[in-house]
């Protein structure tokens, strides 16, 4: 009976050593929105074709399932082309960007902790290519990228293991299983995490003077490196004072 007990007890530690590790600890610094009050409404600026009305729907109806926060899609007030934030919500954009590397694209503008506008753009380029032409590729980016907007980092950055199950995964087949085309419990829970304090002032839907007006489109716009592994990387442009620009980036593959 003891010896049963002994080998049970080393297979459930074999087992547990190749399960995935997950945790809610996922937030991007400490970057958010500023609000008095949960939950809260983000407005998603709908830049985007009709071809990519449906994910958009699908990613707002998503990120909504948080119980601190919800978004709404309104008409956009951008130009798709250069996709320019609009302080106090998120533009969300697609059209042909060119091949300059990257499938899809968030930023953040920041003064001190507080999010105050953002963009979200997908690069119609490489999304007409028989490799990211597929619902669960759209779904993937359109989910993750808005996920940056929201304070929002990676789970897991390997794109070769196990996909565990939510858009903040980074993997080379979005489909699964399981399908990470939509963001998980872990999310929801790391955005609690992140919203649980109120604060004295919101950014929400707020007109700021932005001291970063621009469109931030280059690399050359972008800042410093901080991170760059050939298929995702994130920069940091400091404009002084308390005021940055963060860019998430998921590089294609030719």
């Amino acid at each position: 009976m003891i010896r049963k007990f002994f080998v049970l007890s080393l297979l459930v530690v074999f087992l547990a050593s190749f399960a995935p590790i997950v945790s809610a600890t996922h937030s991007w610094g400490n970057y958010h929105w500023g609000r008095t009050a949960n939950p809260f409404t983000l407005k998603l600026g709908d830049n985007v074709s009709n071809a990519w009305d449906s994910f958009l729907g699908t990613t707002s109806s998503d990120w909504s399932q948080s119980a601190v926060l919800d978004t709404s899609i309104v008409p956009g007030l951008a130009n798709p082309k250069n996709c320019r934030p609009t302080s106090g919500r998120v533009e969300v954009c697609n059209s042909k960007y060119g091949k300059n590397g990257w499938l899809g694209l968030a930023q953040i503008w920041a003064s001190g902790s507080h999010i105050y506008q953002g963009v979200t753009k997908v690069n119609d380029t490489y999304f007409s290519t028989t490799k990211y032409n597929t619902p669960a590729w759209k779904n993937l980016v359109m989910c993750q990228e808005v996920g940056h907007t929201l304070g929002l980092d990676h789970q897991d950055e390997n794109f070769s293991n196990t996909n565990l199950g939510t858009c903040m995964d980074y993997t080379n087949n979005p489909a699964g299983p399981p399908s990470n085309e939509y963001p998980n419990a872990h999310d929801y829970e790391e955005l609690g995490i992140i919203y649980e304090h109120l604060d004295s002032i919101t950014t929400v839907s707020q007109t700021k003077s932005s001291i970063a007006s621009g469109n931030f489109e280059n690399r050359s716009d972008w800042g410093k490196e901080l991170k760059n592994n050939g298929k995702v990387a994130v920069y940091e442009r400091d404009f002084g004072e308390g005021h940055k620009l963060f860019t998430f980036i998921i590089w294609a593959e030719d």
